[in-house]
């Protein structure tokens, strides 16, 4: 079939064309943003999953209707190695300045931009990495104390009372919440609380990996009150059916009996799997229907294409004894694994291998479901451990 009309979409946060089994979740955001722009007690959202569920996908609807509903957002991501401060500064800096051109809240907007401008300066010594325009000169004793907790307090009750006074609300969208470090989470959720109960219309709509609510939890003890954790999963068989005949009836192709099925089973449900599959199903096949061995065939392609990328730019992030650490696990099956299985594995005790899990779980390549346990972030790693490292080396190395 023609590979220019190829409907579907894997790729690192790119929109699926048919986003399947989301509309409950993306309308609880959708009416927790409206509460919090009418003045209204809302909770802030924080999606947790794996990798590959779509979460991104997800942080970007919900800002698009927030943004089409007139609610003014921020949208970061949260690399490793970079401080809160730095990608928060510039992109309020541009809410604050649409803000001011409201003639309803531009003296406010303009007060929020002052605090910004206190921020970002006495802040700059110990985060380096700030980098923003100043616009106006900072006002004293705003948001300047060079305490991120006090200071991301002032500024965030200042930028919601400009967006208060122009009708509207400020959602802050971040992704990849994990790698913020829990001293500057503990700042976050200070500032949100504060706003919270001040009735500022300020909330976060975050996502990370499944170690972000423990995280939270030991930044701030109340941080499990002020935020619900929304578990993001594979689709269920309903909506995977969807997320891959949508898109294919659009185009006038269809699934022949059990395509669908297979590829629902290779996949597992989850979404950025799903995408892969019928991308290759699609290229695979003459023409329509897409039969059960196009699918057979595509499974190997597709296969090939998640090891090439994928999974591969994940693996070689890796040091030798992390990467001899997901070996281990992946010889005892997908998880989730107790430590001391696979300390055995390794013929190591627990407490000497404890960095390197701790390395791999900042990493985000594992979490702990539950004390002494460990499992992958990202799905189906575990088949790709063995499939890279298929002989028995790697315990002797």
């Amino acid at each position: 079939m023609n590979p220019i009309t190829n409907p579907y979409a894997p790729g690192a946060g790119t929109p699926p064309p048919e986003l399947a089994g989301r509309d409950e979740l993306l309308r609880a955001v959708d009416i927790a943003a409206q509460r919090i722009r009418a003045g209204r007690p809302a909770k802030s959202v924080l999606m947790i999953g794996l990798r590959g569920v779509g979460k991104t996908v997800l942080l970007d609807r919900m800002r698009d209707a927030a943004e089409a509903a007139g609610i003014h957002t921020l949208r970061m991501e949260a690399p490793e190695g970079r401080s809160l401060p730095a990608i928060l500064a510039p992109q309020l800096r541009q809410a604050l300045l649409r803000l001011s051109r409201s003639e309803q809240a531009q003296a406010l907007g303009r007060r929020a931009l002052r605090a910004l401008a206190g921020f970002a300066r006495s802040l700059k010594v110990k985060y380096a990495d700030i980098e923003v325009g100043i616009d106006f000169d900072p006002e004293p004793g705003l948001a300047d104390n060079g305490d991120l907790e006090h200071d991301l307090q002032a500024l965030l009750e200042a930028a919601g009372r400009a967006a208060q006074a122009g009708g509207t609300a400020l959602l802050l969208f971040i992704d990849e919440l994990q790698y913020v470090e829990e001293e500057q989470l503990a700042s976050l959720i200070t500032a949100l609380h504060r706003c919270a109960q001040q009735q500022v219309p300020v909330m976060l709509v975050g996502a990370g990996l499944p170690q972000l609510p423990g995280q939270m939890g030991r930044a701030k003890s109340y941080a499990e009150r002020l935020f619900d954790f929304p578990f993001i999963g594979p689709l269920d068989a309903q909506a995977a059916h969807r997320a891959l005949e949508v898109p294919a009836a659009e185009q006038g192709v269809v699934f022949s009996d059990g395509a669908i099925a297979q590829i629902v089973d290779a996949t597992e449900g989850y979404p950025y799997f799903l995408q892969e599959w019928g991308k290759h199903a699609w290229d695979v096949a003459d023409a329509s229907p897409i039969t059960l061995a196009d699918v057979q065939a595509a499974s190997v392609t597709a296969t090939a294409a998640l090891d090439e990328s994928f999974f591969r730019v994940r693996f070689d992030r890796l040091t030798p004894n992390e990467k001899r650490y997901l070996r281990a696990m992946a010889e005892l099956g997908p998880g989730p694994h107790r430590s001391g299985d696979i300390a055995a594995l390794l013929a190591r005790k627990v407490t000497s291998l404890a960095p390197t899990r701790n390395q791999l779980i900042a990493k985000g390549m594992i979490w702990s479901p539950s004390h002494g346990d460990t499992a992958f972030t990202v799905p189906m790693f575990d088949r790709f451990m063995r499939r890279i490292m298929p002989a028995d080396d790697w315990r002797d190395a």
